[in-house]
């Protein structure tokens, strides 16, 4: 693997599924918790790390907001945002459009602009230090009301010229997209992409739901999916991005072993697939991670591999001439490489 993995290393990648509370590494955590007198249900790294033993999606939530409630002030923002931008750089991410959770912060009494200016700042400083272009996507929680969701998008508003899109995510099995239709009429209203987390642990019917419903531009996960034969052949016809998360499928027990990804297949059916790495902190790794341990336990090929890298460019919320920028960078690469 060792020269797929190098190829994998210089390939240009961008980045559409990632929770930037998810890549608070405990390193971090603690440092924000000490800075702002938080007191954690943790006295060490090594023991935040024995707590990332979860085995589904809820367990992982639980910690998951637990962790966050060490970010209280707009240098933590910025802070969490830049340390995932510099790991992002090192794998060769070009561009990222990331998900933030603003109910998980307001609801803990931090304002929302806080929030944002963080998020935005550690974003600006990213694209002049590294390189790295970003788009932010405001997640509503769908445990929480469609009322709830309502009041956030009217928090957001003075802020809209930041965002790119709205997501819908947290505990899915329960909280159907039709839960939520409203809502994300309201933000298309307001010229938003809409993105959806369906088919993760939820039925192959929150899928449909998502895309006849909700009218969303990009699916989320969508593993579920493959359980379909209909839906599997809209999603090719359609060419919807999936954006695919490997080791939190994993993680979360999505799949039981990763040589049972569903990648390969989805691949082999005209599905436009994408690789990224949802709360990298807590699931084991950041994008190349990702890339590299499903190659090696599906065997993906280099020609896969570049199909799932041009894909990413494809399905960003990108102008024209900047995705034909990033292709042809990938493609120079490839070429380089053969």
């Amino acid at each position: 693997m060792t020269d797929l993995n190098a190829f994998i290393a210089g390939l240009p990648k961008a980045e559409l599924h990632l929770h930037i509370e998810g890549s608070l590494e405990p390193e971090l955590m603690f440092e924000l918790a000490q800075r702002n007198g938080v007191a954690i249900p943790f006295d060490s790294v090594e023991a935040v790390r024995a707590a990332y033993d979860f085995s589904n999606l809820q367990d992982f939530l639980d910690i998951y907001y637990a962790g966050a409630n060490v970010l209280l002030t707009r240098q933590d923002f910025e802070d969490l945002a830049f340390a995932y931008f510099q790991r992002a750089a090192a794998d060769n991410v070009r561009h990222a459009e990331i998900f933030f959770d603003p109910q998980t912060h307001t609801d803990r009494g931090v304002p929302f602009g806080v929030v944002v200016e963080g998020l935005i700042a550690g974003m600006d400083r990213a694209k002049a230090e590294l390189g790295v272009t970003s788009g932010l996507i405001l997640s509503f929680l769908r445990h929480l009301s469609e009322a709830e969701a309502f009041a956030t998008l009217e928090m957001a508003k003075p802020y809209l010229h930041h965002f790119i899109g709205v997501g819908l995510d947290s505990s899915e099995v329960g909280h159907p997209p039709s839960k939520f239709v409203r809502v994300f009429a309201a933000a298309r209203e307001l010229g938003l992409k809409l993105c959806a987390h369906a088919g993760e642990e939820g039925p192959p019917a929150y899928v449909q739901e998502a895309l006849d419903l909700l009218h969303i531009d990009r699916m989320d996960h969508g593993n579920r999916s493959m359980e379909d034969e209909g839906l599997i052949q809209r999603l090719s016809a359609e060419q919807m991005t999936l954006t695919v998360c490997p080791l939190s499928n994993l993680k979360l027990c999505v799949v039981k072993d990763l040589k049972d990804h569903p990648v390969p297949e989805m691949l082999r059916r005209g599905l436009h697939v994408t690789l990224n790495s949802d709360d990298p902190a807590y699931f084991g790794g950041y994008v190349n991670e990702n890339y590299r341990q499903l190659a090696a336990a599906v065997g993906l090929t280099r020609a896969q591999l570049t199909t799932l890298a041009r894909n990413s460019f494809e399905g960003a919320f990108l102008d024209p001439a900047a995705k034909t920028r990033h292709l042809a960078e990938v493609d120079a690469w490839v070429a380089r490489s053969a």
